[in-house]
């Protein structure tokens, strides 16, 4: 187990500690996930020039990843803060996603690395450029998932949250400028999965088929 510094943040299941300056310690509070073969991913994706946080596998272990610490707000505070704009974030997240899916598949020849998360708060707005965070998620194949995730995530706010309402819904206008990337099957499976997720709560749940109705107005 890796000594730790103070403690500077805390996600669903996992705390995140200062080792120094320059890194930081993740550390799973649930033991359910792997933060060795997520590592792996962000450095396969990293050699190829996405944003990702650089990661030392040598110090990491299947509940803790040691990486590179960031400096920035996530882009849901910095939107809070009036840094960034909400039909700019929505261009961001739909650069990251078609940048992200230029990456081959690592064990498929027509897969590609999907991030299956990529929302306002996984991505960190350094003074470099976003990065993205919380690979947790992570798998290989169709990127009309991803995009699907993404969307639904954003639709989810929409007609869940009334704060937020108006700025997801502009997000997510955004994101799908271009809905040649959004297929019926991922839609489909993005739902599925929101649906299983067992952080939803039960309200959530029953608004899905409002979401994916935003969705496909904002599509057609």
């Amino acid at each position: 187990m890796q000594p730790t510094g103070r403690l500077l943040g805390s996600g669903r299941s996992a705390d995140v500690y200062e080792i120094d300056e320059a890194w930081v310690l993740r550390r799973d509070r649930e033991g359910h996930g792997d933060a060795l073969a997520e590592g792996a991913v962000m450095e396969f994706v990293r050699r190829h020039g996405y944003p990702v946080p650089r990661v030392r596998p040598a110090d990491s272990t299947r509940t803790e990843l040691v990486m590179e610490r960031l400096h920035g707000p996530t882009m849901l505070d910095a939107f809070g803060a009036g840094r960034i704009g909400a039909r700019e974030a929505g261009d961001v997240l739909a650069r990251l996603l078609r940048q992200l899916h230029t990456v081959p598949a690592r064990h498929s020849s027509t897969a590609r690395v999907l991030h299956l998360d990529l929302h306002p708060e996984n991505v960190i707005l350094t003074a470099d450029g976003p990065r993205v965070i919380d690979w947790t998620n992570t798998e290989e194949g169709d990127p009309g998932l991803d995009w699907g995730i993404s969307a639904m995530i954003l639709a989810q706010v929409a007609v869940t949250d009334e704060a937020l309402a108006a700025p997801a819904r502009t997000m997510l206008t955004a994101l799908l400028a271009d809905p040649s990337h959004l297929t019926e099957a991922g839609l489909a499976e993005a739902r599925r999965r929101r649906a299983a997720n067992p952080t939803m709560s039960r309200r959530e749940v029953e608004l899905l088929g409002e979401a994916e109705d935003l969705i496909r107005s904002v599509v057609s």
